[in-house]
């Protein structure tokens, strides 16, 4: 599995596309909102910056990496020639897979460190690292799910439109209008449970029993991912 990883990251750095999409798209777009957190915090929060910053790195630098990843291993047969090896599939997309995970948790925590340097850190920071590894997880599903879909990188593009925009869109409608109106419907939609976690871990004030509870849409959705990722993956192209 670690031979595996390791020759994906010399990959993940020779490809330009990924590289903009794993690094420079969400890098950009989470130091803007850092530089701008004072206008931010006093309209909104500094928990609603670090939900937005979140689902930024792990939509572009996790979620969309990781599909086009695979996409493009099962189309130059590479995933093929894997399962010829002693790794099993477990392995083999763990390997595929572990160095996008690390670089975008990477990410998250450079950004995070940052926000909370220049800005104050957050009230809960075990609660905070909780939320983080919940939407890792979730982020991870839906792109297993969301490459069985998807037939080249180029497609990728494409297919992972609608949760890249679905999951910042959703996290932004949470964290602008709060939780208090059509609660059940914010909580259930993907990314509105951690968005709501994440800000109760870094702005506090709410118990954290209630907040551990809010992984529980979360965690749902990591099961419909990799439920759709079971029936819908393929390891060879489509004839």
């Amino acid at each position: 599995m670690l031979s595996i990883a390791s020759s994906e990251l010399i990959q993940i750095f020779r490809n330009r596309l990924v590289l903009i999409t794993s690094f420079i798209i969400p890098v950009a777009i989470c130091v803007f909102f850092v530089r701008q957190h004072e206008t931010f915090a006093t309209i909104l929060s500094l928990g609603y910056i670090a939900a937005i910053v979140m689902f930024t790195a792990a939509a572009f630098g996790l979620y969309a990496t990781a599909v086009t990843t695979l996409a493009s291993r099962r189309q130059n047969l590479f995933l093929k020639r894997l399962r010829s090896t002693a790794v099993d599939d477990a392995g083999i997309l763990a390997g595929l897979l572990l160095p996008v995970v690390v670089l975008a948790l990477v990410q998250m925590t450079a950004i995070l460190t940052a926000l909370a340097v220049v800005a104050g850190g957050p009230a809960n920071v075990v609660l905070l690292v909780v939320a983080v590894l919940a939407t890792l997880a979730m982020m991870i599903g839906l792109a297993l799910a969301t490459a069985g879909l998807t037939n080249s990188p180029e497609h990728a593009q494409v297919t992972t439109l609608p949760v890249t925009v679905g999951v910042i869109a959703v996290a932004t409608w949470v964290g602008v209008s709060g939780t208090e109106d059509l609660t059940l419907l914010k909580r259930l939609l993907p990314g509105g449970s951690a968005t709501e976690l994440t800000m109760n871990a870094w702005n506090g004030g709410v118990a954290v029993t209630e907040s551990l509870a809010l992984l529980a849409p979360t965690l749902g959705w990591v099961v419909v991912a990799v439920a759709l990722a079971t029936r819908l993956f393929r390891w060879e192209p489509r004839r």
